[in-house]
């Protein structure tokens, strides 16, 4: 059965990791987390904060009491790392962008072991293959690809997953700088509002995540999480939000030569959420044809998958 994959998770209580090692458990997968021995970090960006309210301490007693095995290491040393790949099939690698490169080190440690099926690099975003970016997001996106080179020239069997925009980083503020709901009287919009892009949940991330390690057809492909009613332009979420609590937001258009300017004048986290934003409301960097001999779109090879809707995920915040 697909579900006898033991799977493990690096980064696994990370904003993305945690939902990949719920959806795990919950597809019946042996689920393991290596965990360092270190505090988590407080001093994140409001935002994520908001979308990830568990702290690390409640996430590893959240993960014992749902029976996921816990491995203590690090992905600087290669022993541990080694001995807990040789309990696996799949790796999936959710680290934060700082450690991007630190995934060769995974790599190694994945051809010394021998025995991965698959391994998911740490991407979780648009597809960085395709994009035209600026800085400062550009350099990460530079060296996902990069790791995507080292993979296939080590022979390392792979599956890329390919999710555009969390919508507890886009949709929950309107895409909005410093806030953490959705605005009730103003909002910003970059560009014209009409370039379409694409949002999807962190919990239905997880679950596409596991559907794809489970799924054989996924093998050394892309998988592109593109879902037909969270298929939007910003004008559209902005038009959704607006019949919701029955008003209309003034609306302010801010061209891509002001962006770019913001962009270059404002420190982190403003630069790189403004570019981030830039790169699908602008230029457009979740619209591409896929190429079925390498790529996968998940709606359609998981119809199974009851996701939450934009509109729906809006709710909570009426």
């Amino acid at each position: 059965m697909a579900t006898e994959n033991k799977i493990l998770i690096l980064g696994p209580t990370g904003a993305i990791g945690r939902h990949i090692v719920w959806a795990s458990i919950k597809a019946g997968n042996p689920t393991y987390a290596l965990v360092r021995k270190t505090p988590g970090n407080v001093n994140k960006p409001k935002l994520i904060t908001a979308a990830n309210p568990e702290t690390k301490e409640e996430l590893i007693d959240n993960y014992q009491s749902l029976g996921v095995i816990l491995l203590e290491g690090d992905i600087n040393d290669h022993e541990t790392l080694v001995k807990a790949i040789k309990q696996v099939d799949i790796v999936i690698c959710a680290a934060g962008r700082l450690l991007i490169e630190d995934q060769v080190k995974i790599i190694k440690a994945i051809k010394e072991a021998g025995n991965v099926k698959k391994f998911f690099p740490s991407e979780f975003g648009l597809d960085v293959d395709r994009h035209e970016a600026v800085e400062p997001v550009r350099q990460v996106f530079e060296e996902k690809a990069s790791i995507r080179r080292v993979i296939e020239a080590e022979g390392v069997p792979y599956t890329y997953l390919c999710c555009h925009a969390f919508t507890g980083y886009f949709l929950r503020n309107l895409a909005q700088l410093d806030v953490t709901d959705p605005p009730r009287d103003k909002v910003v919009i970059l560009g014209d509002g009409n370039v379409k892009g694409a949002y999807v949940t962190e919990a239905d991330v997880g679950t596409f995540t596991i559907k794809a390690a489970n799924d054989p057809n996924t093998l050394n492909k892309a998988v592109h999480i593109r879902l037909p009613k969270n298929y939007l332009t910003q004008n559209e979420v902005i038009a959704l939000w607006e019949k919701k609590i029955g008003k209309t937001l003034e609306k302010t258009y801010v061209s891509e030569e002001q962006v770019l300017k913001d962009i270059q004048e404002s420190s982190f986290p403003h630069n790189y959420l403004l570019a981030l934003y830039h790169s699908q409301q602008i230029k457009g960097d979740a619209v591409y044809e896929i190429d079925p001999t390498k790529d996968i779109e998940a709606s359609e090879a998981y119809p199974d998958v009851t996701y939450t809707t934009a509109d729906e995920y809006l709710n909570q915040f009426v």
